[in-house]
């Protein structure tokens, strides 16, 4: 489903007058402080997120999965929704795969869809952690770690081949996520997993092509409760390091058990010339995969200081492949990504806000009341108006969830697919 821009156009119209006070306001409010809005527009309007192809369809969790309706239920209609996605926020222009549950037949026919859709392909993911439909050995007890060759040999295979598949359709990453682990005590020995999967990962490292990146996942536990194989992430940093140049450690916001002081991670990372990609998500107990922002706004709004910092900081680093990866189990997920965009640029507009300058000198002077107002009053700051007038600008909606609902696209989508449609990969 495409909107008629004009349509966009026309209700956002019917508010600009009220966009036009609310920012004003904020305008002046940031002259006073001598920030450059202009240059705030630019950088809130050139922010991208991508979105995994997995996302589009209605979630769950291993006791069951309740229908949408309307769910894409092959590639082409997965391009489609995150079209429409870009088409309303002006934020979500890239697109992350996971295979082999997107197969592609025609690649011609892929990127020519994805060109129409102004949208382009980012890190693609590999699936070692189900077994596949005559698939040959199974991934039980692991993969690339696993005791017998012919499973490790496999794996790595496999995700060979979603380098070359990436590679024809313009991605330059490859995201592995290691499920390899135990559930219990003395099931495996743990200096020798970490060493199969040291083996395994040379492997797949030698075959990315000169201009890709290999992104190493952590995760501290699920699907196994005893212990995983690339746990943390100095498990993941020492692997990226002993790879090479190529490799990066990949932040999963929902990876780290509770209360990690993860902004510190991303700072860490990054002086290290590490960081290679960013998951947003949100959690109460653990990878709960919510809505981002849903529960710690504080939290991401710091993590976001942190990044700021270290882009301008850190040149070695690269700039980071950011990516949305939730699971909505009980909300229409286009909407969820919306919201979940809406929350990612807020916090990043409110960390763009932070007088660095002051900040560091509070800081060298020790001085923790002005550090801490310092950032407060960022956070505190509303910059919906920034958002709203940067979407606009770009030919974006106003208020993307709002239109969403008015133009009642899943309706829509549940007319043109089925209220039994079932998007693949979940």
């Amino acid at each position: 489903m495409r909107i008629n821009p004009d349509q966009i156009n026309e209700i956002n119209r019917s508010s600009a007058e009220v966009l036009q006070q609310s920012y004003s306001q904020l305008a002046d409010q940031l002259d006073r402080k001598n920030i450059d809005i202009d240059k705030l527009l630019h950088k809130l309007g050139d922010f991208q997120v991508a979105i995994p192809s997995w996302a589009l369809g209605q979630g769950g969790t291993r006791f069951g999965r309740f229908k949408l309706g309307g769910e894409p239920s092959n590639l082409m209609e997965k391009l489609e929704d995150i079209g429409l996605l870009h088409q309303l926020t002006q934020s979500a222009d890239m697109v992350s795969l996971h295979f082999p549950w997107d197969s592609v037949l025609d690649y011609q026919e892929v990127k020519a869809k994805a060109s129409e859709l102004h949208l382009k392909f980012d890190a693609v993911n590999s699936n070692t952690f189900q077994d596949q439909i005559g698939q040959s050995h199974s991934y039980k007890f692991g993969s690339l770690s696993h005791r017998d060759k012919s499973v490790r040999a496999q794996a790595i295979a496999h995700n060979i081949e979603v380098i070359e598949t990436g590679d024809k359709l313009g991605s330059k990453s490859l995201t592995i996520w290691l499920a390899d682990g135990s559930n219990f005590p003395a099931q495996h020995n743990f200096q020798q997993a970490l060493e199969r999967t040291t083996e395994s990962l040379e492997h797949i490292y030698q075959k990315l092509p000169e201009d890709w990146k290999l992104f190493i996942e952590y995760k501290p536990y699920e699907p196994n409760f005893y212990s995983m194989v690339i746990q943390d992430w100095g498990t993941s940093f020492m692997l990226a390091n002993h790879l090479g140049d190529k490799a990066y450690t990949l932040v999963d916001l929902g990876h780290h058990l509770p209360n990690t002081n993860i902004e510190q991670i991303v700072a860490t990372l990054m002086n290290q010339n590490k960081l290679g990609g960013f998951h947003f998500n949100d959690s109460k107990y653990g990878d709960d995969d919510l809505s981002v922002g849903s529960i710690k706004p504080y939290a991401l709004f710091l993590i976001f200081i942190e990044l700021i910092y270290g882009i301008e900081n850190n040149k070695a680093n690269p700039y980071p492949a950011w990516m949305i990866d939730a699971s909505h189990n009980t909300k229409d997920p286009l909407e969820d990504l919306i919201q979940s965009i809406e929350a990612i640029k807020i916090a990043y507009a409110k960390a763009l806000l932070v007088d660095q300058k002051a900040l560091a000198q509070a800081q060298e002077e020790n001085d923790v009341v002005l550090a801490q107002e310092l950032i407060q009053d960022a956070f505190l700051t509303d910059v919906r108006p920034l958002l709203q007038k940067s979407r606009v600008e770009k030919g974006g909606a106003l208020n993307p969830l709002g239109i969403y609902r008015q133009l009642g696209v899943r309706q829509h989508l549940i007319d043109t697919r089925g209220s039994g449609s079932t998007a693949t990969g979940l």
